[in-house]
């Protein structure tokens, strides 16, 4: 059991949705088996455009055949596991590469560097998350050098595994929210998709909230594409199902609603929901039709 990196194109021609599943061929089957039970991180490649490097981290459940396709396999991700970074992580910064494991031993860039699935040193995965939570180490990485007067043992040197740490930091709740408040506001120019509306307060924190489409409760994923970024009240009738989105962003509006003309009066006036500029951040049509079947009170 293993890190990994697994690396997709927003434009790929294999059959992956990241948050649950990356589809591959025979001859990584081995290198993805060695990931199952541990994390991998993602990455697009810097040729595509728009690249966004190491973008996100999740952990491996199991692998299976792809009973459509000879020769090919699904690395199958934890539920819930999956979570976008705060910053994207280019393949190399400030001249030094993140994934160290791929140098040789002149320090040049080796030929695994081109394969779509590789084992990621424990070092490599601790330095990637790092950056891409973007925060400080919680523990130094640092020996004890101190001896006590009157022990005549010396203190065992004490060790952080900073790749376990990281790997713990990506299911804690709190981290979670925090990143995903930073993704989905940023995506959203922390504008309110209903209305609209951009407000900051006299600290300069936006007044928008993350919400989820597909609640965490209900196995969504904490991704962009199953955010929106929505001020307090239209966030309220949004999770009590007064409002919806179609799949083409219409905004909808409940029958059931006590005053349909007071929501239309604060509602964005085309009408429809704004969404990020990037395609792949875009609200994903199965989160809204899951919120329209399950909240929405048409």
């Amino acid at each position: 059991m293993g890190y990994g990196v697994f690396v997709h194109r927003s434009d790929s021609i294999y059959n992956d949705v990241p948050t649950e599943r990356y589809h591959f061929p025979v001859q990584y089957l081995r290198r993805v088996q060695a990931t199952i039970g541990s994390w991998i991180v993602y990455y697009e490649p810097s040729k595509v455009r728009g690249s966004r490097g190491y973008f996100a981290a999740a952990k491996v459940g199991g692998v299976v055949a792809d009973v459509e396709q000879a020769g090919m396999f699904f690395a199958l991700i934890v539920p819930g596991s999956y979570l976008e970074f705060a910053r994207k992580i280019p393949f190399r910064e400030d001249e030094a590469y993140f994934e160290q494991g791929l140098l040789n031993a002149e320090g040049r860039l080796s030929g695994r560097a081109q394969s779509a699935v590789r084992a990621l040193a424990p070092s490599d995965f601790a330095r990637i998350v790092e950056a891409g939570l973007g925060h400080e180490p919680l523990l130094p990485r640092a020996e004890r050098d101190d001896n006590p007067a009157g022990l005549e043992e010396e203190q065992a040197p004490f060790f952080v595994d900073e790749a376990q740490m990281r790997a713990s930091q990506l299911v804690q709740r709190v981290i979670r929210d925090r990143v995903f408040r930073k993704i989905v506001l940023e995506a959203y120019d922390e504008r309110c998709a209903i209305t609209g509306l951009k407000l900051i307060n006299g600290g300069g924190r936006a007044e928008v909230a993350a919400a989820h489409i597909r609640p965490v409760h209900a196995n969504g994923p904490d991704t962009v594409s199953n955010g929106l970024a929505l001020s307090g009240t239209a966030h309220w009738m949004f999770d009590r199902g007064l409002i919806s989105l179609s799949d083409d962003l219409d905004i909808l509006i409940s029958r059931q609603a006590n005053d349909p003309e007071g929501i239309r009066s604060i509602i964005n006036k085309t009408g429809r929901g704004l969404s990020p500029a990037h395609p792949s951040q875009r609200p994903h049509p199965k989160f809204l039709a899951w919120h329209r079947e399950h909240c929405f009170k048409s």
